[in-house]
């Protein structure tokens, strides 16, 4: 008779070893990257999607490092004060490290930086929850980029249509989405179907440090970090 796996005991000692052993991989990674290259900075991200990040880490491999995860972590790696920071000057990084935020550790001119974030935005499919950023309306009538086997599938996200000779008919006007609610999950699922984006995803420079320099981006920044800056 094969062994239950409901009363399996998990010692959790060894989940906090293997936790903490992490955070001293990543402290020292961070710390090394700073060895490693002339200038560092903090970002914020914007419905940022693990794959379009990925694919722009890929492309700054050679000249530059990324780090994002905990912020208490990235913190710590840096120094938070005077006293315990791994450069002079760049525990001033530490504290705009907060909420959705990154560490981008770089070879690369200021300029070149400033160029490549500045351009960057991605578009990609809003997910539950988002914003709409306008209404989405569907006519009455065929709806011909759908195939009869979608049918099904559509009434199940409350889309009113049905089968005509064997086309997708919209019975009457229907609403997906209105600008400024949130999208529900039927409302995220219909606009993916519909080949509509409504994510933007931006990546913004907070502030930068370099042995010689440090300077803070006011673009990047909420009323309150300005004020405590």
């Amino acid at each position: 008779m094969p062994k239950s796996k409901r009363n399996r005991i998990v010692t959790r000692s060894i989940t906090k070893k293997k936790g903490k052993e992490r955070k001293e991989v990543i402290v020292n990674s961070i710390r090394k990257a700073m060895e490693d290259y002339s200038s560092a900075y903090v970002f914020t991200f914007e419905n940022m999607r693990n794959q379009k990040l990925k694919e722009f880490r890929m492309e700054l491999k050679s000249s530059s490092r990324f780090f994002l995860g905990s912020n208490k972590v990235m913190q710590v790696s840096l120094g938070r004060s005077d006293a315990d920071e791994v450069k002079p000057g760049v525990h001033k990084l530490a504290k705009f490290l907060r909420g959705g935020s990154g560490l981008f550790c770089t070879n690369l001119p200021k300029e070149e930086v400033e160029r490549l974030f500045r351009q960057y935005v991605q578009h990609d499919f809003a997910r539950v929850g988002n914003i709409a950023i306008e209404k989405v309306e569907l006519k009455e009538g065929p709806l011909e980029q759908f195939t009869h086997e979608m049918e099904p599938f559509l009434r199940k996200l409350g889309i009113p249509v049905r089968l005509n000779r064997g086309v997708i008919e919209l019975i009457s006007d229907y609403t997906v989405c209105e600008k400024g609610q949130h999208l529900s999950p039927e409302s995220a699922r219909a606009l993916r179907l519909l080949g509509i984006e409504m994510a933007t995803l931006r990546l913004r420079l907070v502030c930068r440090w370099s042995p010689d320099d440090y300077e803070v981006y006011r673009e990047g920044l909420d009323v309150s970090d300005i004020e405590s800056s």
